[in-house]
């Protein structure tokens, strides 16, 4: 069992059951998923892109990435529907505990000029949303093999229904915020 989970079990469901008066376990929120999501809008002109940053978000995961189609065309954009225009992947249960261990305790460190990430970034039912600048944070980058620096957005759901929940959760878990 991953690290953090075991912790969250241990420590985080008895705190948090005291402080929302919880009367069931089942009641205390958990992280459902961890959605990673990088949008590549230069594919357009240079479709090699997509396949470097397939590799990238799969070795940052431990898990595939899907590439994402355009739904609609945009003309100003350049853009036809059904288009490549992004890769995304969605991780779970023991995978996503992992990659959240490996986010808290070594990518986010390793951020230039951290402070910690905003407490403002709820979407007020209890879901986290982190925009990363560029993706060479995390260790498993090997940076020789880059094509292009981009950034990514990681979203945390969980199955909070306040943003007080989920910022209760995310904070006992050892998520940065900052003050």
């Amino acid at each position: 069992m991953a690290r953090l989970k075991q912790a969250y079990q241990q420590e985080q469901v008895p705190a948090m059951m005291k402080e929302f008066q919880y009367r069931n376990v089942m009641e205390v929120p958990r992280i459902e998923k961890v959605v990673l999501n990088m949008g590549l809008g230069e594919a357009i002109q240079n479709p090699k892109l997509l396949e470097s940053a397939v590799e990238e978000l799969s070795a940052i995961a431990g898990q595939k990435a899907v590439i994402t189609r355009a739904k609609r065309s945009i003309a100003t954009f350049k853009l036809r529907e059904d288009m490549p225009i992004g890769v995304c992947v969605t991780l779970r249960q023991n995978r996503a505990w992992e990659f959240l261990d490996r986010l808290i305790n070594v990518a986010l460190p390793r951020v230039r000029d951290f402070k910690g990430v905003s407490p403002k970034a709820f979407d007020g039912r209890g879901n986290y949303t982190i925009g990363i600048r560029e993706q060479l944070i995390f260790p498993e980058i090997d940076l020789d093999k880059i094509a292009k620096v981009s950034g990514l957005n990681i979203t945390i759901v969980t199955t909070a229904k306040t943003d007080e929940e989920g910022r209760s959760l995310l904070a006992g878990i050892g998520m940065p915020f900052r003050k």
